[in-house]
């Protein structure tokens, strides 16, 4: 689900503000929304139980900055080198993947976390499962409808 919401959202944004070819665009903004949202999620998340919760540790906009940021960096050096045109772009995407993958976190069964005189609080807009198929195919769908605009505009 998140994936494919960051993954069109990246590719609207960095369409709109560069003039590099769409190809190049899509690619970038594929391999930066899979890695970043696997890195989230996987890092984000500990076995208790039978059940698997969220942590604070990727699962806080901040820190879902960070994490963003850090998982575009190797990206960011190898574009540097190869087609440097891209590297504010990639740094650009860097900021923006983690809250795109909060932002359809905020709205699951337990939400994310922030602080609260110093403890971990959990803050959710609403309350649907992790696994609803209508919300994950709506998330899925808007960042489709991301993905084609671009494609349909530019093609």
């Amino acid at each position: 689900m998140c994936c494919y919401f960051s993954f069109g959202l990246l590719f609207l944004i960095d369409s709109l503000i560069t003039n590099t070819p769409f190809y190049y665009l899509l690619i970038l903004t594929g391999v930066i929304s899979v890695v970043a949202n696997n890195v989230i999620d996987s890092l984000g998340h500990e076995v208790k139980g039978k059940y698997i919760a969220r942590i604070p540790r990727t699962h806080t906009v901040p820190r879902s900055i960070g994490w963003g940021l850090l998982t575009t960096l190797p990206i960011a050096v190898m574009l540097y080198y190869f087609y440097p045109k891209l590297l504010y772009v990639t740094i650009l995407d860097g900021l923006i993947v983690g809250p795109s993958h909060t932002l359809l976190d905020v709205f699951t069964e337990k939400g994310i976390y922030h602080k609260v005189n110093g403890r971990w609080r959990r803050f959710a807009l609403a309350h649907f499962s992790y696994n609803d198929p209508f919300v994950n195919g709506l998330a899925t769908f808007l960042g489709f409808i991301m993905l084609f605009t671009v494609i349909y505009i530019h093609g």
